[in-house]
């Protein structure tokens, strides 16, 4: 770990004062464009409101949640032939387009239609994320480009901490508010790309054609990766733990006989958090070895979570947070930013590999959580320990920079 402070460079200010003006462009378009993105946390309610089955609304869901998955993989794909801009215009225009249709489709008669739609927004409503990333591991200074994850991410939070209350307010109004409104804030996230955003090329088949190995599938080169398999091993793990901590906890806390406002609560205490200080921290954990922050964190988090098995006090369960918290305040910009690492022309690939995982992840997450729950009970936090160590154990054999070009 290196012993430099983060000094002037780089502390907090200076980060945002070399940050370039169009990646401030982007960061509003993210925050813009996740104000509105009720589709999947909405989905279930708005279903069951509109006359489909429990049943039905979770396969619906479970079609999202699997576009979504793809979604990254194409965007990835997309980054590379179409170019960062392009991705983000076209994924955009299309889930504007899709979720503006939808509020039409919600009809049972119309379930297998309204299921294609649904994966179809899915897909492109996740497909701009590996080209933002790309975009903003090209524009930012390498330097600071661990912070500019740490931007993103909080611009991310910051809209879905807010989404909530615009939603709350459009369902007394018209459920179907709900989708016009994402796909206003998707076309808003249009615009802005378009205008603001720089045009950068795509990487050409030539430039490909330099290297012998290059000429084969990125993704075929990625399977031989065993360190970048590592490193998506310890995403999964890390995003599996995550997941508990919006699906098991409120069962723990539930039963054993909290009100549900606790819930509320940590969740208030994990945002104030996040919020106020995860820039503070990233400025700092930069300038750390890339497998260090990233095992670090991944462990911290792990160990965290596992504190919500120590007993049921309501303090217990708020500093368990805090330390899960911490956790993915060390590791997640430092992860998030690794991929962008890899040369330009296999990059998007790259980001896009990276955030499929995460997506799957979180898909699977709740579903595994629920049975961990049912099977294990309170002992489920000690697994999710468990899955912490090896994840940073991973983190650690993934990041760690290899010693030839």
């Amino acid at each position: 770990m290196s012993t430099r402070e983060a000094g002037t460079s780089g502390g907090v200010f200076a980060s945002i004062r070399a940050t370039p003006l169009p990646v401030r462009y982007l960061l509003v378009g993210v925050l813009v464009n996740q104000l509105g993105a009720f589709a999947q946390t909405f989905l279930v309610l708005y279903l069951t409101v509109n006359g489909f089955s429990i049943g039905q609304a979770g396969i619906a869901l479970t079609c999202y949640s699997a576009g979504a998955v793809l979604g990254t993989l194409l965007g990835g794909e997309l980054t590379h032939r179409l170019g960062p801009r392009g991705t983000i215009v076209a994924a955009m225009s299309v889930s504007a387009v899709v979720l503006a249709v939808l509020p039409f489709l919600a009809e049972p008669s119309m379930f297998a239609l309204m299921l294609v739609a649904i994966a179809l927004a899915g897909l492109a409503t996740q497909c701009y994320r590996p080209a933002a990333a790309v975009l903003l591991s090209e524009l930012m200074p390498a330097e600071h480009r661990v912070m500019a994850f740490s931007m993103m991410r909080i611009a991310l939070n910051g809209g879905a901490a807010l989404a909530p209350l615009i939603a709350a307010g459009l369902i007394l109004v018209d459920w179907n508010l709900l989708f016009w409104f994402d796909a206003t804030t998707a076309l808003a996230y249009v615009l802005v790309a378009r205008f603001t955003l720089p045009a950068t090329s795509a990487p050409r088949d030539e430039e490909e054609a330099e290297s012998g190995e290059q000429r084969r599938s990125a993704y075929a080169v990625m399977l031989r990766d065993g360190r970048y398999l590592a490193f998506l091993a310890s995403v999964l793990l890390g995003t599996l733990i995550y997941v508990q901590y919006v699906v098991a906890l409120p069962l723990k806390i539930t039963s054993e006989g909290h009100p549900a406002a606790l819930y509320s609560v940590v969740l208030a205490t994990a945002s104030v958090i996040l919020v106020l200080t995860e820039l503070k921290i990233t400025s700092y954990v930069k300038n750390w070895v890339p497998w260090v922050a990233g095992a670090v964190g991944t462990a911290v988090m792990g160990v965290g979570v596992a504190g919500y098995g120590l007993g049921s006090h309501a303090v217990v369960i708020v500093i368990a947070t805090g330390v899960f918290v911490l956790g993915v305040m060390i590791s997640g910009p430092t992860m998030f930013a690794h991929p962008a690492k890899y040369p330009a022309e296999v990059r998007g690939r790259y980001v896009g590999t990276h955030q499929a995982t995460f997506g799957l992840g979180s898909a699977l997450g709740p579903t595994l959580g629920v049975f961990a729950w049912e099977a294990f009970g309170n002992g489920v936090w000690a697994l999710c320990g468990v899955l912490g160590l090896i994840g940073a154990y991973f983190a650690m054999v993934g990041m760690r920079e290899r010693t030839s070009a």
